[in-house]
């Protein structure tokens, strides 16, 4: 028709015609017997149909696969040829099974492949019945659980290995979920705590903690579960005796892969002869500490009765006794090991700082050093110390002691310097003084000591190999 639009061509199809669904593609009309028997042939299962005196029937390509036998070499023939001589009495027992009209469900056991290897199967048998509902056979479906009994035998060793560490460790140890429940202990904590899993679970523990620390433990451990840091403290547990053994205990925080806490794993390790033994080890120093200042007393009052008149030589005497005790009370609250540098220079400038107050100051690194070393120190610290409040920048309102130490490309530095003092020089003579600023460092830690006399005031440099001193950051 005149000036009517013309429906579109084959090859210029308008873009703005709605597009139209595909049709759902239908299966193409098939009976139900073709339709079962289709899906029996394409199942990866091995599908096999017997007569009630083992006659193979029916053998699917599922079959062929798992079995390796073709369907034209195992129709007609028994299906005892795919069970082992040792398992031939399952099949008795199967049959027995579907002529009572019952169902054999999920039977894990072994049959033979074409090449006389064995394969782990899951077999399912149930009857099959005419159109009067007699039995007149069995079908079979079997699967290849080779890869999944592997596993399960995996896990179960797994399982058997982790029980058998876990109840056999020295320690007490136990899980908890990500909120701190417990679920689990291992056989130590009963054998223990003479207690059950019922008793305990959850936050039963309490009921074995002494009730002096509970409180104390309850909220640290609160902590760690509320942050996810880890869990650390030492308190004591009842036995099934009643008594109470002092244990280390500790919880880390086992995370998923986006690092949220889903467990705690935690072990109590029993401390108790431990802490026994450092009680009478921390005695033991005390008695020889105590034994060193009364003989250091006594030594003393020898050296006022040798040296009547020579007070001077005296004080100085007594002041390096003195060093000597102050060294000796911290080595023993140090458990004569290892002596932090701070530690060090607090207790020998002690007498200096009550006198001099902030005309001292001493700054480094957190360095510990050994026992040997910080004897040596601390006396020549001490020496230097003296030396300054007599004759150096201590002795005026105006002067002023910096000391400073560093570890570093494993050397040990220390240095003493004053300012602000009266004009100091060289002496004419050394004495004993001397030998312990500068003699005694460099024999007994092989260090570099060098005692310097200029216009601004008294300096010390030692330069010591850190494995002389024992030397490391903490």
């Amino acid at each position: 028709m005149p000036g009517s639009v013309p429906p579109p061509s084959a090859t210029t199809a308008r873009t703005d015609a709605p597009v139209e669904e595909s049709a759902p593609v239908s299966m193409p009309a098939m009976s139900s017997e073709a339709l079962l028997a289709a899906v029996v042939e394409n199942s990866d299962d091995a599908i096999v149909a017997k007569t009630l005196d083992g006659v193979i029937l029916s053998w699917n390509k599922g079959a062929e696969r798992l079995f390796g036998w073709t369907a034209d070499e195992m129709i007609g023939q028994s299906i005892r040829t795919l069970i082992p001589e040792e398992r031939q009495s399952e099949e008795d027992a199967i049959i027995r099974q579907i002529v009572a009209g019952r169902r054999v469900s999920a039977l894990h056991t072994v049959r033979l492949r074409k090449t006389g290897a064995e394969v782990r199967v899951s077999v399912t048998v149930s009857p099959v019945r005419d159109a009067t509902g007699k039995i007149i056979g069995a079908s079979k479906i079997a699967r290849d659980v080779g890869a999944l009994e592997t596993a399960r035998q995996q896990l179960s060793e797994s399982e058997r290995r982790f029980k058998m560490m876990a109840d056999h460790i020295s320690q007490l140890a136990w899980i908890a979920d990500s909120d701190g429940w417990i679920f689990w202990y291992n056989q130590r904590w009963f054998d223990y705590t003479g207690t059950t899993l019922e008793e305990m679970q959850g936050w039963g523990w309490r009921a074995v903690h002494h009730p002096d620390h509970i409180d104390r433990v309850v909220k640290r451990i609160q902590y760690s579960w509320d942050t996810g840091e880890i869990w650390e403290d030492t308190f004591p547990l009842r036995g099934k005796d009643g008594k109470y053994r002092w244990f280390l205990s500790r919880a880390r925080p086992i995370r998923d892969e986006d690092g949220k806490v889903a467990y705690w794993f935690g072990t109590n390790t029993d401390v108790t002869e431990q802490r026994e033994q450092a009680e009478s080890i921390q005695a033991l120093l005390n008695e020889v500490n105590h034994r060193s200042k009364n003989m250091l007393t006594l030594i003393q009052s020898l050296a006022r009765r040798s040296a009547p008149g020579n007070e001077e030589f005296l004080k100085r005497f007594v002041r390096r006794l003195d060093a000597l005790a102050a060294n000796h009370d911290l080595l023993v609250r140090r458990a004569w090991t290892r002596v932090d540098m701070h530690d060090l220079a607090e207790a020998q400038l002690a007498f200096a700082l009550d006198i001099a107050e902030s005309q001292v100051t001493y700054a480094g690194p957190d360095v510990e050093i050994s026992a040997r070393a910080a004897e040596t120190l601390g006396m020549a610290l001490h020496e230097l110390a003296t030396n300054a409040l007599k004759y150096g920048a201590l002795s005026t309102a105006d002067g002023h002691v910096d000391i400073a130490w560093d570890l570093a490309d494993d050397r040990f530095r220390l240095s003493w310097t004053e300012a602000g003092g009266p004009a100091v020089a060289e002496p004419t003579r050394t004495g004993f003084g001397t030998s312990v600023i500068r003699d005694i460092p460099r024999a007994a830690l092989d260090a570099q000591a060098d005692l310097g006399f200029d216009g601004s005031g008294v300096t010390w440099r030692l330069d010591a190999p850190s494995a002389a001193l024992g030397a490391s950051r903490k």
